[in-house]
């Protein structure tokens, strides 16, 4: 029974004096899980990271650490969960932080490319080479041109170790000979180190070179053959190292076949820096040559620049090459299949030139890692001569 004073209380809500809305009925549907945004249409393009990729795959950042680092956890977790973390990484977008990753493993899967002179001839094709096979074992060559510059070369080699290459491939030139910085990558590196183009003595540096001797024996063996006995020579320059080499296979050949070489016949290439200058050399020497009034059928140059002048100057001169006079080069750049007329030379096989410094760079830094002994290989690859139309028999 209710008390006899009891009022009922009213109800203080009115529909009409308020913006409040009555509660629902029912209760509203949960709103459907959005993945993340990828990287690539977040405001502000941030980095995708495994956080994200977590939130995606709907395991945890540790989990989804091993799996993308293939960290050796990782065998003990499902091959449909790895699946899983990996497609939602690569619907996200994401890429590894390599730079973090190497401070880990103290490994940057980098080797270093130094060359002189971007612009020689000589070099486009041992690049190639270099590359492709630092490629196909998933190494990122570092390019460098130091202008021929001892401070630029300097410079580039500190900045170089300061980003942990793992090894170093040099490209040596007349600049590397003139200044002798051999001494400066033996005090300074302690990375796996291979030199192309430069014959070395020491026990720390690998290095690749071409057989000159063998080359330039095969070159005057090839105008012996055609009859040739007057041969005019246009010799590198005393500096360079393969000057001595190249010349030594001449003076053998000469003396198995009682070849006289006249010293008349005989001129130097000047000191230069310039890979082009001796185009403007060859031409030079080859006139003066033939103001010395010795007749000659051949003439042989140091390389094939050398030889593009001196046929220029021969030709300028009323000599047809090869009806009056047989011209042989050294090295086989680009241009000496299309010069006028096609140019007989020494080839050098730059490209496997380039890979054989490569290739030893990386056998020793795998035996580093495995904790093996590695010592420095000097390796001679041999020439091979090429025939074409600046060469032919004596009339």
């Amino acid at each position: 029974m209710e008390p006899r004073n009891f009022k009922p209380r009213q109800s203080t809500f009115d529909p009409a004096k308020t913006t409040q809305k009555p509660p629902p009925k029912t209760a509203e549907k949960p709103k459907a899980h959005r993945p993340p945004v990828p990287s690539h249409r977040r405001s502000g393009s941030s980095a995708v990271t495994i956080r994200d990729v977590a939130e995606r795959s709907g395991f945890s950042s540790a989990t989804v650490s091993i799996v993308l680092n293939n960290a050796p956890l990782a065998r003990y977790i499902p091959d449909a969960s790895k699946a899983r973390i990996q497609r939602a990484a690569s619907q996200l977008g994401y890429r590894p932080n390599l730079f973090a990753r190497s401070l880990r493993s103290r490994r940057s899967h980098t080797v270093g490319v130094m060359v002189f002179d971007m612009t020689d001839p000589y070099c486009t094709l041992v690049l190639r080479g270099i590359e492709n096979t630092l490629y196909q074992a998933s190494f990122l060559p570092i390019l460098t041109d130091v202008h021929n510059d001892r401070s630029r070369f300097e410079r580039y080699l500190e900045m170089m170790l300061d980003r942990r290459i793992e090894g170093l491939v040099v490209l040596a030139n007349w600049l590397f000979v003139d200044i002798n910085l051999l001494a400066d990558l033996e005090k300074n590196t302690h990375i796996p180190t291979a030199i192309v183009g430069r014959e070395l003595k020491t026990d720390r540096i690998s290095s690749v070179i071409v057989d000159n001797h063998l080359g330039t024996r095969a070159a005057l063996e090839h105008l012996y053959s055609l009859g040739h006995r007057k041969v005019a020579f246009i010799r590198g320059p005393h500096q360079l190292s393969d000057t001595e080499p190249r010349w030594r296979g001449v003076r053998a050949l000469a003396r198995e076949h009682n070849l006289e070489l006249d010293p008349r016949l005989i001129v130097d290439l000047p000191e230069s820096r310039d890979p082009f200058s001796s185009f403007e050399d060859g031409y030079k020497l080859t006139e003066e040559l033939l103001r010395r009034r010795r007749p000659f059928t051949a003439l042989m140059a140091f390389d094939d620049m050398t030889a593009f002048g001196a046929i220029r100057a021969l030709t300028k001169t009323g000599i047809r090459v090869p009806d009056h006079c047989s011209v042989v080069g050294f090295d086989d750049v680009s241009p000496a299949a299309i010069y006028s007329p096609a140019l007989t030379t020494v080839r050098q096989p730059m490209e496997v030139m380039g890979s054989a410094a490569a290739n030893i760079v990386l056998e020793a830094i795998n035996a580093s890692l495995e904790k093996k002994p590695f010592h420095p290989i000097h390796r001679r690859i041999a020439p091979e001569l090429i025939v074409r139309e600046s060469t032919r028999s004596v009339k």
